[in-house]
């Protein structure tokens, strides 16, 4: 039986790196990422801020929350190459010439972490959301808090109410 002849592939270049420059935690930084490079993972990987986790990777836990530009965004869903130029703030940003943010100091003075693996997506949640200024009351709160899935199950096991709740 005849062998087929081979054909040469074509080669396949490897995508080029990105370059991009973002503000992160108030420090200018640039790194060069593949296109498809994640947020969450260039700040993880590339700048070593490992204090914002990969929960789900799909966002749906909200564990990967950070702010870009004042707003929260889960970082899993976003390339990095879309935030050149972006302000971007993540737990590790949030305190201030040594003193913790409120949320934070909070956190730790009403022993509200459980296991704590995505509670800083939930203070960076809460901090945007106090920024912004929109929810007043209790409900609203629990309802633009909503993608945090874990705030979602301990406002369900205290009894409906985490928000302002000492207990």
């Amino acid at each position: 039986m005849a062998r087929a002849q081979e054909r040469p592939q074509p080669s396949i270049d490897a995508p080029v790196k990105t370059r991009i420059s973002f503000t992160v935690n108030g420090i200018e930084r640039t790194i060069e990422v593949a296109p498809w490079t994640s947020l969450l993972d260039a700040l993880r990987d590339h700048l070593d801020l490992t204090g914002t986790k990969k929960g789900c990777d799909h966002g749906q836990c909200g564990a990967c929350t950070v702010l870009v530009d004042g707003r929260r965004i889960n970082s899993c869903l976003t390339f990095a190459v879309m935030k050149d130029g972006a302000k971007v703030t993540t737990i590790e940003g949030l305190e201030k010439d040594g003193v913790l943010h409120a949320l934070q100091q909070a956190f730790i003075d009403h022993d509200a972490f459980q296991c704590g693996y995505c509670t800083p997506g939930q203070i960076c949640s809460a901090a945007g959301l106090m920024a912004e200024g929109k929810a007043k009351t209790p409900d609203e709160i629990r309802e633009l808090m909503s993608g945090n899935i874990c705030l979602r199950r301990l406002s369900q096991h205290r009894g409906g109410d985490s928000a302002g709740d000492d207990g």
